[in-house]
Parts: C-alpha cells; sequence; structure tokens
C-alpha cells in the first residue's frame, strides 16, 4: 500500500507542476509558431519557425539590452552579496553601541514601498550626474536589506568556537569573515545572489525613469519599449518572444542553484 501511496502522490504532483508549467510552456511554443496559430492552445505545430524572434532582433537592439542586463545585474548581484555579509557580519558578531538600533532600522526599511522613495532616489541621480549612466542604475541596488537580514540570521549559526581559534590565529574580522564564515554560507550566497539577480534583472519602473539613452537600456525596459511604443505593431508573436528572451536567463539561473535556494530557505530561521 505503501509503494502504491507513492505513486499517486507522485502522479499527483508531476500533475500539479505541469498544470502550473503550462503557461510557460505554451509561452515559449507561441514565440515559434506564426501568427494565426498562436491563438491556439495546443503546443505543437507543423509550421514552426524563427520569424518572431528574427523580428525582435531586426526593430530594436535586444543583443544590447542583453548584455547591459547582465553587466548591471552582475554588478548588483555581485555589490549585495559582499557588503550584505560585510553588515550581516557585523550585526551578528560584533559588539557595538547602536548595533539593536541599526538593525531595527534595517527591519524598518523593508516596509517602505519603493514609489515612496523614488522622488528623492531620482534627485539624488540628477544632483550626482548619474542619469543615463550605469551608476545610476547599480549603485541604489548595491545594499540589499533582505540579504543583511538573511546573512545575518545565518551567521547567527555558526558557533562561536570556529570564531575563537580564529582568533587565536590571528584573524581579524575579514579574515573571519571570507575564510571562515564564506566557506560554510553557500546557501546563503547564492540565496541572496538568486534574489538581487532577479530583482535587478526584471527592474523596469527604475530603468524607465533614469535611463534615456537607447545605448544603455536594460532587457526590461527595451522589452517594455518594444510593446507599449509600437514597435511591436500589435505583432502577439513577437511581444511572446521578447518576453522569452527576458525569462529565460532567470529561469536558467533559478534551476542550476534552486537546490541551494530551498536549503537557505528552509536551515535560515528568523530568531534573536
Amino acid at each position: 500500500m505503501g509503494k502504491k501511496n507513492n505513486i499517486w502522490v507522485y502522479l499527483s504532483l508531476a500533475f500539479g507542476g505541469l498544470i502550473f508549467a503550462y503557461p510557460f510552456l505554451w509561452m515559449m511554443s507561441a514565440t515559434f509558431k506564426p501568427e494565426m496559430e498562436i491563438a491556439k492552445i495546443g503546443l505543437l505545430s507543423a509550421n514552426f519557425n524563427l520569424e518572431n524572434y528574427r523580428a525582435v532582433f531586426d526593430k530594436i537592439p535586444i543583443g544590447r539590452a542583453l548584455l547591459n542586463s547582465v553587466f548591471v545585474s552582475s554588478c548588483v548581484t555581485f555589490s549585495a552579496v559582499l557588503f550584505g555579509s560585510i553588515v550581516g557580519y557585523a550585526l551578528s558578531r560584533l559588539q557595538f553601541w547602536g548595533r539593536d538600533l541599526i538593525l531595527g532600522v534595517i527591519l524598518f526599511t523593508m516596509v517602505i514601498p519603493f514609489q515612496i522613495t523614488l522622488i528623492p532616489m531620482y534627485i539624488l541621480m540628477v544632483k550626482f550626474g548619474w542619469v543615463d549612466s550605469y551608476l545610476s542604475l547599480i549603485v541604489p541596488g548595491m545594499i540589499s536589506t533582505f540579504g543583511i537580514l538573511l546573512f545575518r540570521q545565518f551567521f547567527l549559526d555558526i558557533p562561536q568556537d570556529l570564531i575563537d581559534a580564529a582568533r587565536i590565529d590571528g584573524c581579524n574580522d575579514f579574515a573571519v569573515l571570507f575564510k571562515i564564515f564564506f566557506p560554510l554560507s553557500k546557501p546563503v550566497i547564492i540565496t541572496v545572489g538568486i534574489l538581487s539577480f532577479m530583482a535587478s534583472w526584471n527592474d523596469v519602473l527604475w530603468p524607465l525613469i533614469v535611463i534615456r539613452v537607447r545605448e544603455l537600456m536594460t532587457m526590461p525596459q527595451m522589452v517594455t519599449i518594444f510593446k507599449v511604443g509600437g514597435q511591436a505593431e500589435g505583432q502577439i508573436g513577437s511581444q511572446l518572444a521578447a518576453a522569452a528572451l527576458l525569462a529565460v536567463p532567470i529561469v536558467i539561473v533559478y534551476a542550476f542553484f534552486q537546490r541551494y535556494f530551498i536549503e537557505s530557505m528552509a536551515t535560515t530561521g528568523l530568531k534573536n
């Protein structure tokens, strides 16, 4: 009975997974179909072609936008992991006046909607002269408050004996962080990296505000302009192809690192 029950469980999970994945599979299939066949609910077609993708690459510099998004998202991800781990280490292992106050301020900023800080942030970008530059896309995302919290909670679970042994060997705080904590923190590093990369990659509103030079536009910005600006000419296939080019990198990244992402979510408790 146990094996039969497991079979039904697996079949139910497979069916549920197919239901959730079907819209994405349909979108990917529709990008290869002629315009007249896109309305069909089926996935297969005898007339698969690359015309929709060819139209996207002919009408907009999607390749340059892809490189811009990769560069910006990579810089934001690296910075969020680096600075988040440093701040998380300080808040979890160092004793200094105002530590709990700083943690409270960080937690408070997590409940402030981005729309409230949008105008002040844009004014800062204008004052610094960073409008229409990579700095306006990278600098505001270099610190992740959620990443700081994840690192702090993960570092609290690392035994103090490891730190004491490192101190005896002459390690300072940076050595403890990068030589002791980092090798043990692969799940949380990957989790913060995935979340930061996804947030930066999918951001549309902020790039639309600070970037007006076509050569600096990111993928979400370019895809939005392609659809809303009329360059798609109402062709659903071209719009879906542009959306697929935007979504596939995120799907690939998550598919490779989902095990670490789930492990970090399961082992990092919000305590203390």
